[in-house]
This record gives structure tokens, C-alpha cells and sequence, in this order.
């Protein structure tokens, strides 16, 4: 997931489709005719000095000019390539940005800001492509002026040598023909330079990012836990996602198997962090996570998956229709198994409405469905694919209307009867019935209690309640 979450779209999009495709094209064409015309170069050079190699020197004078003018042109059509390449990158992650964003885009009128900026990246675009077929021009120029040079020097020099006896007219215009033969495929390869200076450019790329190791590495031997319910704890963890900036600090908790565990705290308290050492989307940077007193790092992340499982504060959904996205495209999963599941998770009473039930088809990223159904959705997805794993709610009510999240509760409650669960809250009055609820504070857990014990203490849970339920009331008193 750092990965993911530090990488531009763009610039991964940019190699499994631009530069794929350069390389492909070197693979399947280039390479073959390169072979081709280098094979077609030796043989008349060979041809030519066991003929006369007095006249096979004059007509290979040039070469050695070609080479530098090669190695020159070389480095400039690479330099471009990757400028180009670059700016790709750049134009792929613009667009899909300001596609997403769209709404942000119209709301505040940045219309003309978002094209202002995609014609600075599109100028680029052409200045760059624009000194890359100046290069590849001027390279091309360049050896055509050789070659009918090195004509020149031939007939100088072997109209010289029949006049001295170490060649014959005829031997003369049989080396003529030999050396524009031998220009044919060097004029050829030059066509071909571009494109797999391009292509050598976008295989780089391709194999740094093949280089990229997981920093989640696999344990050799992996541990195994057994299929019933599990508890986990954090033990003196510190975690930062910049080495020099922990967001955790020594966090240590215990959750019992079957225990329902909130955890709340103000915005960049360190929250979602836990469930992402959790699930092992990071590793930790001190102290160890457990689950049944087995450390994350040893369990195979495939396993850890079915042990662990959260429903994010943004849930996607894929393309394809509600079944698809509930089963995940696994075919396995029966409509029974997807029913009972809606219906533990309270969502089958919004899909019978739609109007294809399970098969309505959803827009990208379920944009014909609220926020809540998508909610509810994930929840059943949860339910159907690890129905005895850890659940991990992060900030699951935060964006609905009271309404749904009514029927969120409704579902939370049947789903996590006797289960493990660790809820992360905004709203304070979704956890009130959690057997525990621990509050974070720049990093720590500096409070740990019911909801009742807490409020008694008066101390930062009791601050944040109250001020939270004033909001709530001045709200209110607005509203009338």
C-alpha cells in the first residue's frame, strides 16, 4: 500500500500501456529487422575486402564518422525519450485527477484553471515531442550527407586506383553498387533508431519498476492459526510512515476474542494506523502486533487477510453489478451465500429495490449509490468472504444521514454479535454499547474504559462527548 499511496496513477498507467507497448513493438518488429540489416552490413563489408581491400577501405571510410555521429545523436533521442515519457506520466495523472475531482473542479469554477494548466502540460508535450523528431531529422540528414560523401570518396579514390592498377573499372562500379547497398540498411537502422532508442528508454522504466520490492516482505515459514475467533494486541508499538515522524508512540492494548473494542480520538490521533498494522498494510517500526499471540509478520499475508478484515471509511466498488461486487468475481460464491449475507448486513432491503436486484449494474465506483449503500454493500462483502476474521470498521457511519446510519447500527449489531471487532468512530454515539472504548491523543492511548467509566472520569473522552453533543444541539436549535 506505500507503494500504491506514493506512486502517481499516471506514472503507473504510463508503463503498463506506453511503455509496454515501445518494448513490444522492439520485441516483435524492430529487433527483426535490426538483425536483418546488421546481418545484410557484415556480409557486404566482408564481401568487399575479400574482393579488394584497397576499394573495401575507401567504402567504409564513413563508418567510423556514422558511429560518433551515432553515439552523439544517441544520447540526445534518449534524453528526449525520457522527457517525454516523463511528461506522459505527468498527463495521465493530471487527467485522472481532474476526472475524479470533477465535482470539486465545477463546484468552485476551476474550469478554466484545470485547462489552463492542461495546456501548460500538453505545450510541454509538443515542445518536448517536437525537439525528439528534431533530433531524429537532423540524425537522419546527417547520414544521408555521409553516405553520399563516402560515394564521393570511392569514386576519388578508385577512379585513382584504376589509373594506378590496383582496380579495374569494372571492379570499380561493382564496389559503387556494393557501398549503396551497404547504405540501404544503415539508412534503414536509422528509421529504426528513434523508435528503439524509445523502446530501450521504456524498458529501463519497465525494469525499475519490476525491481520495486514489497516492503511487506514474507516469512519463510508461516505460521498458522486456527479457524475460530481470534484476539490480537498491540504491544508497545511505534509506527510512522516517515521514519522521523511516528504518528503511534508505544501503543500497547489487549482485545479478547469475541470483545467489541472502539477506538476514537480528534483527527490525526493515529486511528486508521492501527488498522492498517492490523491487516499488515505497514509494518510495524518498534513493538509487535499479534493476533492469539502470534506476531503479523509471521503469518502469511493470504492468511492474515481471512484473519483480518476492514471495511474502509470509503468503501470501492468495481465495475459490474451488485452480485459481481459482493462475490468479487468469485464464481463460488453461491446467490444464497449473498443473500443471507444483505440481509445480516441490512442491505438486502435497498437491493430488492433496485431494478434488477442483484444484478443491477453500477456506474464507476458505484456513483448510482449512496454512501450508506456502499457502506452497506462492503459490510456484506466483509461478512460473505471472511465470516469468521477480525472486523475493522474505520469511521463506517462518518459520512451518512442519521437514517442510514440507523440501519448501519442495525447491521453492526447482528454482524458483530460475539465477534472480534475494532471500531474506529467519529460519531461518539455509534460505540456507546462497545464492551471497551480506547482514546487516543497524538499518538497514545491515554484513556481506556466503558462509555459510562469514561464519561465519569471527565477526562478527554468526556470533553470530546460533550463537545460533540453540544454540536449536536446548537445544531438542532438552528435547524427549529
Amino acid at each position: 500500500m506505500r507503494f500504491f499511496n506514493t506512486t502517481p496513477v499516471g506514472q503507473i498507467v504510463s508503463r503498463l500501456s506506453n511503455d509496454i507497448e515501445a518494448l513490444t513493438e522492439l520485441l516483435s518488429t524492430s529487433i527483426v529487422m535490426v538483425a536483418s540489416n546488421l546481418f545484410t552490413l557484415a556480409g557486404i563489408i566482408i564481401v568487399m575486402f575479400l574482393l579488394n581491400w584497397r576499394l573495401a577501405l575507401l567504402g567504409v571510410a564513413v563508418l567510423p564518422i556514422m558511429t560518433i555521429a551515432t553515439i552523439y545523436w544517441r544520447r540526445k533521442i534518449r534524453l528526449a525519450s525520457n522527457r517525454l515519457h516523463k511528461l506522459v506520466a505527468e498527463y495521465l495523472a493530471y487527467v485522472n485527477e481532474q476526472i475524479h475531482g470533477m465535482l470539486i473542479v465545477q463546484l468552485f469554477g476551476r474550469q478554466s484553471v484545470s485547462r489552463a494548466e492542461f495546456d501548460r502540460i500538453n505545450h510541454g508535450y509538443r515542445e518536448i515531442h517536437g525537439s525528439l523528431r528534431d533530433s531524429y531529422t537532423s540524425y537522419s540528414s546527417v547520414l544521408q550527407l555521409l553516405t553520399t560523401f563516402g560515394l564521393a570518396i570511392l569514386l576519388y579514390g578508385g577512379g585513382a586506383g584504376v589509373f594506378a592498377g590496383w582496380a579495374t573499372v569494372g571492379m570499380l562500379i561493382a564496389f559503387i553498387e556494393y557501398v549503396r547497398r551497404s547504405y540501404d540498411p544503415i539508412l534503414m537502422l536509422a528509421e529504426q533508431f528513434a523508435q528503439i532508442q524509445t523502446a530501450l528508454s521504456a524498458g529501463e522504466r519497465i525494469a525499475r519498476m519490476l525491481r520495486v520490492e514489497s516492503q511487506i516482505p514474507e516469512t519463510d515459514n508461516p505460521a498458522k492459526l486456527p479457524d475460530k475467533r481470534h484476539g490480537f494486541a498491540f504491544s508497545h508499538v511505534t509506527f510512522g510512515y516517515e521514519a522521523d515522524h511516528p504518528v503511534l508512540r508505544d501503543v500497547t492494548f489487549t482485545v479478547r476474542a469475541g470483545q467489541r473494542v472502539a477506538i476514537v480520538g480528534a483527527t490525526g490521533a493515529g486511528k486508521t494506523s492501527l488498522a492498517g498494522l492490523l491487516a499488515r498494510f505497514y509494518d510495524v517500526n518498534e513493538g509487535h502486533v499479534l493476533i492469539d499471540g502470534v506476531d503479523v509478520r509471521t503469518i502469511a499475508q493470504v492468511d492474515l487477510r481471512r484473519y483480518v478484515n476492514v471495511v474502509p471509511q470509503n468503501p470501492y466498488c468495481f465495475d459490474g453489478t451488485i452480485a459481481d461486487n459482493l462475490r468479487l468475481f468469485n464464481s463460488s460464491i453461491t446467490q444464497e451465500q449473498m443473500e443471507n449475507a444483505a440481509k445480516l448486513a441490512c442491505a438486502a432491503p435497498f437491493i430488492d429495490k433496485l431494478p434488477d436486484g442483484y444484478d443491477y449494474l453500477l456506474l464507476p465506483g458505484g456513483a448510482n449509490l449512496s454512501q450508506g449503500q456502499r457502506q452497506l454493500l462492503a459490510l456484506a462483502r466483509a461478512l460473505i468472504h471472511n465470516p469468521n476474521s477480525i472486523l475493522v470498521l474505520d469511521e463506517a457511519t462518518s459520512n451518512i444521514d442519521t437514517e442510514t446510519e440507523a440501519l448501519i447500527q442495525l447491521g453492526l449489531e447482528r454482524v458483530l454479535r460475539s465477534r472480534t471487532s475494532l471500531i474506529i468512530a467519529h460519531r461518539l454515539s455509534t460505540i456507546r454499547s462497545a464492551d471497551r472504548i480506547l482514546v487516543m491523543q497524538r499518538g497514545q492511548v491515554v484513556e481506556d474504559g466503558t462509555h459510562e467509566s469514561l464519561l465519569g472520569r471527565g477526562g478527554v473522552y468526556a470533553q470530546l462527548y460533550h463537545r460533540q453533543f453540544a454540536d449536536h444541539e446548537g445544531a438542532g436549535a438552528a435547524a427549529d
